[in-house]
C-alpha cells in the first residue's frame, strides 16, 4: 500500500522511518517533510491546511493510507475531509480533535465524565482573570485554552509569577487567539508521564508510558517548549499505576467520547500527573508527542502500520497487540541556541548524518538540505538523537555518545535526560 504522513518534524521523522520498514508498504510519502523524512520517503511541497489539495494528492499517488502527525490539521478537520473523499485517515474528527484544541473543553468532558483531574477555573474576560489571580491558592498553573505549540502552560509558582501570566494572556495576548480563553487550574504535586494508546471508538491497545522533559533547562528550570527529551518505559508507572491509567483515564475517555456522539479515532495521548491519589490528566494530546514519539517507535519490535491501518479503518479488535524491545530508549532534543525565544536558522549542521550503530538512530526535526547538500537548521527544535539499550543507564549514555559529536553554532541540549528513572 502507499502511505502518506502529514507533517514535517521529529515525530513525522519517526513514524517514516517506523512505516518505511514495514512489508506492507510500497511507497511512503511525507508533507512537507524534513531533510530526514526525504532519506526514506519522498517530501511533497503541499499545503496541508488545504485539504482539496492532500485529497487530490493522494489520489494522483493511489495513497490508501494519510498518517497525520500534528495537532492543528487534526483540530482544522483533515481528517474529516479525508473520510468524506474515502480516504482512510489516522487521526481523530475534528469533533474529537477538540480534547486536544480546546483545554476548557477537555476539562469539561473530564468533568462530566468523572475522569481524574486538577479543578480549573475558566476565563473570557481579562479582569475578571487577572483578579482571580490576585487570590487564586500559589502555585497554579494558567494555560492557553487553544494550540499554542506546547508553549501555552506557565507554571506560577509565586503571586507575582501568577500577575504575569494573568498579564501575558490578558493584555499582552502573547498566545494570540489561543489566549483568548484562559484555562487556570489547581497545582498538582507528583511525576508526570504519558501513556499513548489507539482508539478506534471504544477498542483502546495501550502503548508504553514515556516521560516527556517540557522545562527548557536540566532541573526542570526556565520556560516550557515543545519538549527537551523524552525516554521509556517510566519506573514510576509499574503495573499498579499504569492498571489504573487504563482502567481510570483511558477506557472511560474513549467510551465517554463515544457517549457524547464524537467517536475517537487515532492515537490518544494522556499526559499524566502521578498524584498520591492516583493518575490524574495534565492534557490531552489528539497525536503523538513530540519528542515521546521517537523513544517509543524506536522500541516497538512490531509492524506500526497494520495498527495504524486498522485504527483508521474501526477494527483495531483484530490487530496483534504491538511487541516492544525488553530495554530502554531515550531521545534527547537538540536545539538552537536561544529556543524557545528567537533563534538564527540556516546554519550548517556537522555530524548528524554520521552512521553509529542500529542502536541509535538521528531523527530530523527542524532541518533542510541546502542545493549543494549541506545540512542547515530551519527550527527550535533540529534534532532528536535516539538510542537504546539494556537498561536506562545504557541508552542514556549511548544517546548522549552520539550527541556530542553533533554540532553547529549555539547548538545546546538538556543534560539530565532520564535523571528522576535514574534515581
Amino acid at each position: 500500500m502507499n502511505v502518506l504522513v502529514i507533517g514535517g518534524g521529529g515525530r513525522e521523522h519517526a513514524l517514516c522511518w517506523k512505516l518505511a520498514r514495514s512489508p506492507l508498504c510500497d511507497s511512503l510519502y511525507c508533507a512537507p517533510g524534513n531533510a530526514g523524512t526525504a532519506t526514506v520517503a519522498k517530501n511533497l511541497e503541499l499545503d496541508v491546511g488545504d485539504g482539496a489539495a492532500v485529497v487530490e494528492a493522494c489520489r494522483e499517488r493511489d495513497v490508501s493510507l494519510v498518517v497525520i502527525g500534528p495537532e492543528a490539521p487534526l483540530v482544522a478537520g483533515l481528517a474529516d475531509t479525508l473520510s468524506t473523499a474515502g480516504i482512510a485517515a489516522f487521526g481523530p474528527s475534528a469533533a474529537a480533535a477538540q480534547l486536544e484544541g480546546s483545554k476548557s473543553f477537555a476539562k469539561e468532558f473530564m468533568q462530566r465524565h468523572g475522569i481524574p483531574t486538577a479543578g480549573a477555573h475558566v476565563f473570557d474576560d481579562g479582569a475578571a482573570l487577572q483578579a482571580h489571580v490576585e487570590t487564586c491558592p500559589i502555585p497554579t498553573v494558567v494555560k492557553a485554552d487553544g494550540l499554542a505549540g506546547g508553549k501555552g502552560v506557565l507554571i506560577c509558582t509565586t503571586r507575582d509569577e501568577a500577575r504575569a501570566a494573568g498579564e501575558a494572556m490578558a493584555v499582552e495576548g502573547r498566545f494570540g487567539d489561543a489566549g483568548s480563553r484562559v484555562v487556570v487550574e489547581e497545582f498538582m504535586e507528583g511525576e508526570e508521564a504519558t501513556i499513548f494508546a489507539l482508539v478506534d471508538g471504544e477498542s483502546v491497545v495501550v502503548l508504553q508510558a514515556s516521560q516527556d522533559h517540557k522545562r527548557r533547562f536540566d532541573g526542570d528550570a526556565g520556560p516550557n517548549t515543545g519538549g527537551m527529551g523524552a525516554y521509556t518505559p517510566v519506573p514510576a508507572v509499574d503495573d499498579e499505576v499504569f492498571a489504573r491509567a487504563v482502567n481510570e483515564v483511558l477506557l472511560p475517555t474513549a467510551r465517554g467520547m463515544a457517549a457524547d456522539g464524537m467517536p475517537y479515532r487515532g492515537l490518544l495521548y494522556a499526559g499524566l500527573m502521578l498524584t498520591a491519589e492516583g493518575p490524574h490528566v495534565v492534557e490531552y494530546n489528539v497525536r503523538f508527542g513530540d519528542p515521546e514519539c521517537q523513544p517509543i517507535l524506536l522500541a516497538m519490535e512490531s509492524d506500526l502500520l497494520p495498527l495504524l491501518l486498522a485504527t483508521a479503518q474501526g477494527r483495531l479488535d483484530e490487530a496483534e497487540p504491538p511487541v516492544f524491545f525488553d530495554g530502554a530508549t531515550l531521545c534527547v532534543v537538540l536545539v538552537s541556541g536561544g529556543y524557545p525565544g528567537p533563534y538564527d536558522k540556516g546554519l550548517p549542521i556537522a555530524g548528524a548524518d554520521a552512521e553509529v550503530d542500529e542502536n541509535v538512530v538521528v531523527f530530523h526535526a527542524g532541518t533542510r538540505r541546502a542545493d549543494d547538500g549541506t545540512l542547515l537548521t530551519s527550527g527550535g527544535r533540529v534534532l532528536g538523537v535516539t538510542a537504546r539499550g539494556a537498561t536506562v543507564v545504557q541508552a542514556r549514555d549511548r544517546a548522549y555518545a552520539a550527541a556530542r559529536t553533533i554540532h553547529w553554532d549555539g547548538v545546546d541540549f538538556r543534560t539530565d535526560i532520564a535523571a528522576r528513572a535514574i534515581r
